[in-house]
């Protein structure tokens, strides 16, 4: 299949995450000292976007951007990955560096320095041809400048009527130009851009088809975060797309992830609704994975997070708030009885439960090529929905030993064919003072004679 082109457009950031830990205040103030312990440093606004594009398989992005010559410019063109090209619109002013000071996997304050291109030059040859020829174009509007820069409205405007185009407004951008395809208001940005308050379905209704006439667009969908979106076509047609329950995470770059997904979408002949359907789902799936800050997975489409920055946060708030982590594992191909009664079991065993669950090439070696009978990214979807998991995270190894290590919980359950067998995690735990609990098991329930029976 020949890949696609998408172009993002608009303003450029420099994100900063730097993880602290507070576990002191400050002598002469009731305010917590803040020791650094990391810094992660990443593309941001329209830049994040197109590297979440680009993860996408055989997908070409181009961004398209106002780029000062700043460290902070020179930093997030570093940053972009290789599938990412970068064609520069030359401005003066400041690269806006924003630098989250987190700490227990929350954001307790935000920095912010720069204020965005000042004066924007004129729209390069490479800009206007990348245009030309894009299946899709993504508008990350950011409040930078970069929408309100004419030439490149006038570019946008003639491609809209015939070029699917994502628009992502912002309150201090310009209004999305008419025709675009889809523009994707959050819930706080379609109230103050529409100026009709109120977070319940009907009034979001009406703000999307407020905002549906004013900015003569085809479609408008509200994101609602944990709520999913409403999409709005005009004339009372609207349609809601619920999100699958997250527990925890980070949802930073949310919106970006949406409206990469989104664009993605529409390049590949989708219509709104089924773009929106897979950008709800991809959104909530990013958020789970850890949010922006979570993004350490190299390129190359994959939808199930491998690191458990997510999991390990809550495992780290769970114990300074001096209560007890418990983990369990699996490959829960078919999520039958047993594995209910084993989860209910350890759940109830501590203050939280993270599932680590084999990935598929782990299973295929465990269980033989007929397995798994479904992707880990279905089976991690089944695990979150249940009320006694609070958290899941994939890993290939054979084994959960890496992840062990990464999680440190007080108690790693097993069901009750375990009982009496020397299990090798037994000796890991005891590092950091864990143990090793075998709750009872159901006999009779496993999948391996589900499959069975299914095949008589």
């Amino acid at each position: 299949m020949n890949e696609q082109l998408v172009v993002v457009v608009g303003d450029v950031l420099l994100d900063v995450d730097v993880q602290t830990r507070a576990d002191r205040l400050v002598p002469d103030a009731p305010a917590p000292v803040l020791d650094e312990v990391g810094r992660q440093e990443r593309p941001g606004g329209a830049a994040l976007a197109a590297m979440l594009a680009a993860r996408h398989p055989r997908q070409q992005v181009v961004l398209v951007a106002p780029m000062a010559d700043d460290d902070a410019a020179a930093r997030v063109h570093a940053l972009l990955p290789p599938a990412v090209e970068v064609v520069a619109i030359p401005c003066q002013g400041r690269t806006p560096v924003k630098t989250r000071l987190r700490a227990r996997g929350q954001t307790v304050a935000r920095l912010d320095d720069g204020g965005g291109a000042s004066e924007i030059g004129p729209l390069t040859a490479a800009a206007r041809e990348a245009l030309h020829i894009a299946d899709a174009v993504l508008v990350s509007d950011y409040g930078g400048g970069a929408t309100g820069h004419e030439p490149l409205r006038a570019a946008l405007a003639r491609h809209a009527t015939h070029t699917p185009t994502v628009w992502d407004p912002h309150p201090r951008g310009s209004a999305p130009v008419a025709g675009v395809a889809l523009v994707t208001p959050n819930a706080a940005e379609a109230a103050t851009l529409s100026g009709l308050r109120g977070d319940g379905v009907a009034t979001i209704r009406r703000q999307a088809e407020a905002l549906l006439s004013s900015w003569r667009a085809r479609s408008v969908a509200v994101t609602l975060g944990s709520r999913g979106a409403l999409l709005s076509y005009g004339n009372g047609a609207s349609e809601i797309f619920p999100a699958r329950p997250v527990n925890g995470g980070d949802p930073c770059g949310a919106g970006d992830c949406f409206g990469a997904a989104a664009v993605t979408a529409l390049a590949g002949g989708a219509v709104p609704s089924e773009a929106v359907s897979l950008a709800v789902d991809a959104a909530s799936r990013f958020v789970a994975a850890g949010g922006a800050s979570g993004l350490d997975e190299p390129p190359g489409g994959h939808t199930v997070p491998r690191q458990p920055r997510a999991a390990a946060d809550l495992a780290e708030d769970i114990r300074a708030a001096g209560g007890i982590v418990v983990a369990t594992g699996g490959c829960f191909d078919i999520v039958h009885a047993g594995h209910i009664a084993t989860l209910s079991a350890a759940r109830a065993l501590g203050d939280c439960l993270i599932v680590c669950l084999n990935s598929d090439a782990s299973v295929r070696r465990l269980k033989g090529d007929t397995r798994p009978l479904q992707p880990a990214e279905d089976r991690m979807r089944v695990l979150q929905s249940l009320r006694d998991v609070d958290a899941v995270v994939v890993f290939d190894e054979d084994t959960p030993t890496e992840m062990l290590r990464g999680l440190r919980p007080h108690i790693w359950v097993k069901g009750g064919d375990y009982a009496g067998a020397i299990l090798p995690e037994a000796e890991l735990l005891r590092q950091w003072g864990g143990e090793v609990v075998t709750v009872p098991y159901l006999r009779g329930r496993s999948t391996s004679e589900l499959v069975e029976r299914g095949r008589v």
